[in-house]
């Protein structure tokens, strides 16, 4: 892991959170108002669609699908984490993380562009692709592994970039592939879902925009939809800020607020987290029916070096094969701590046998298990217990 994943960075943020901060007391703090005496920490939901306004429209809130003072907390919030101590980056939130990529991808491409996905990425990205060709902007596809994205990006107006990949893991050089596409004059989108902004700052890395998908770890609960935009090219963020006007795809107040929340917890999510996750790689590792088995944070994993070199914490996701689809079946429905759901992130353990969708080109019997906060000790037991009770 690099050297900023012991230090956990600095930096300061918008308002409550201080100088040189760490991740702890950076999320525990972020995006808070300055204090006021007899109100709360942590202002309440704002519950309104429309505000006061008379005489000209000025001021910072005038009707509730442009602005929102919960949205405010939660933007500085988020922005302070993606990018601590850069006060130009702008952060926007969104009902969900579909909404969020979607206000990036149709914000800035037109007819007759191209852009560049991911081939192995989030399952939606395909509808994603079927509308923008019937926009007329031009689609190309690669693999997230080996950076092989580098191939298709001549005469590219966008790379969207999603690593670690999901669900197969795959890590590319975010810095390398940041550099190649604004050689070509392309714009640079990471979606960060899966590493969250203590895993890996993609703006730091040359990225245009960080997205992602707030519904997961960001706020870890399983009980919030939500997605958000974070960049620093001003053009490029107002754009951003006019499609979510124009399709209205705003977060609840009430979601909003509890996202906040959830993000005091987030550092001490992750890391517990992600070291239950290494956990139960290593110990699914050793097992004689388990192939393919991925988690970037094990040092033979093929991804480790350059996630190594990125990424501050590796992710609480890890993906494995078992021999069949009745054998992963039989496995999953033999877990008792690890619940059966299509999310990842959360705080109780998740998994799925990612080919009843349909949507992934991944085998029969792939399992994407998302690691909660549950004891090590007992989340590993549980594992290595179903894997002997669905042997056949």
């Amino acid at each position: 892991m690099s050297d900023s994943a012991t230090n956990n960075g600095a930096g300061t943020g918008a308002e409550g959170s201080p100088h040189g901060a760490g991740d702890g007391t950076r999320a525990v703090r972020a995006g808070l108002p300055e204090p006021v005496k007899h109100e709360p920490t942590l202002p309440g939901p704002v519950f309104a669609a429309h505000f006061h306004l008379p005489g000209e429209p000025t001021g910072p809130y005038t009707y509730g699908r442009d602005e929102n003072p919960t949205w405010t907390h939660l933007e500085r919030a988020i922005g302070e984490l993606e990018a601590p101590g850069q006060d130009d980056v702008e952060t926007l939130v969104f009902a969900s993380g579909m909404a969020a990529i979607s206000s990036v991808l149709f914000s800035q491409l037109r007819a007759g562009d191209v852009a560049v996905l991911p081939d192995d990425g989030y399952q939606a990205l395909p509808l994603v692709r079927d509308q923008l060709e019937a926009y007329g902007i031009e689609v190309r596809t690669a693999p997230t592994g080996g950076d092989a994205q580098l191939d298709v990006l001549d005469g590219a107006k966008l790379l969207w970039i999603e690593t670690p990949s999901n669900p197969g893991l795959d890590v590319c050089d975010v810095r390398r592939l940041a550099e190649a596409a604004h050689a070509r004059g392309a714009l640079v989108a990471v979606d960060n879902t899966l590493a969250t902004p203590l895993g890996q700052r993609p703006l730091e890395l040359g990225a245009d925009f960080s997205v992602a998908s707030g519904t997961k770890q960001l706020t870890g609960h399983g009980d919030v939809l939500l997605g958000y935009v974070a960049g620093r090219d001003a053009g490029a963020m107002t754009a951003v800020r006019r499609w979510r006007k124009i399709v209205g795809a705003i977060p609840g107040p009430m979601e909003a607020w509890l996202a906040h929340r959830s993000i005091a917890t987030l550092q001490l999510r992750v890391d517990r987290q992600n070291a239950t996750a290494l956990k139960a790689a290593e110990a699914l590792r050793a097992r004689p029916e388990v192939t393919g088995l991925r988690y970037p944070g094990l040092p033979d994993d093929p991804s480790h070096k350059i996630a190594s070199q990125q990424m501050l914490r590796y992710g609480c996701v890890v993906s494995f094969t078992l021999p069949t689809r009745a054998r992963a079946d039989r496995f999953l429905d033999a877990l008792r701590l690890v619940e059966g759901a299509t999310s990842f992130g959360g705080v109780r353990s998740t998994a799925e046998r990612r080919g009843r969708w349909g949507g992934d080109a991944v085998p029969e019997g792939f399992v994407r298990l998302s690691v909660g906060a549950e004891d090590p000790a007992d989340l590993v037991a549980d594992l290595l217990r179903a894997l002997e009770e669905s042997a056949d």
